[in-house]
């Protein structure tokens, strides 16, 4: 089983220094660490590439070109026997396991960022997460980010972990 980090939308430095302590901590118990876009500058794709084992990321529409040069708009995966993709942006919340669907036909997950909501669904045999946002809690109670298991074509344990308000980290 290879254990998941799942984030997105951090925003580095606009709407935090850095990333919180339990996200850090997270990522040195991950095996990959997925982030769905909006990094805003590359100091964290450098601090994550060289702390965690395996970083699978794409770009956001609040990254410049040094990031759109680094990095994809679409990353696909093969991770425990299950096909993922990585996007920022999937467009709105109608209709869009139908939407996904047609778009990436091929993947199991799908992995999204954007609107910094948690997500969580799974429908016409493709599972859509987005874990919200570490740093920017926008119209949400709590920051967020994921994990999760994968293994055997399985992918079990997918939390949603929520953060503590700025002030009590």
């Amino acid at each position: 089983m290879l254990r998941l980090l799942v984030v997105a939308d951090t925003h580095l430095p606009a709407r935090a220094r850095d990333l919180p302590a339990e996200v850090w901590s997270a990522v040195d118990e991950a095996d990959v660490v997925m982030h769905a876009g909006d990094w805003v500058t590359p100091r964290l794709l450098d601090a994550l590439e060289e702390r965690a084992s395996r970083v699978v990321g794409v770009w956001g529409n609040n990254d410049g070109a040094e990031l759109r040069r680094r990095l994809p708009e679409v990353a696909r995966t093969e991770l425990g026997g299950l096909r993922w993709g990585v996007v920022h942006e999937t467009g709105p919340k109608q209709r869009r396991e139908e939407r996904m669907r047609a778009e990436y036909p091929d993947l199991d997950v799908l992995v999204f960022g954007h609107s910094h909501i948690p997500w969580d669904t799974e429908q016409f045999g493709l599972r859509l997460l987005n874990p919200g946002s570490p740093t920017d809690r926008r119209r949400q109670p709590h920051c967020t980010y994921l994990t999760c298991m994968v293994g055997g074509g399985e992918l079990r344990d997918v939390v949603l972990h929520r953060l503590p308000p700025r002030g009590a980290r």
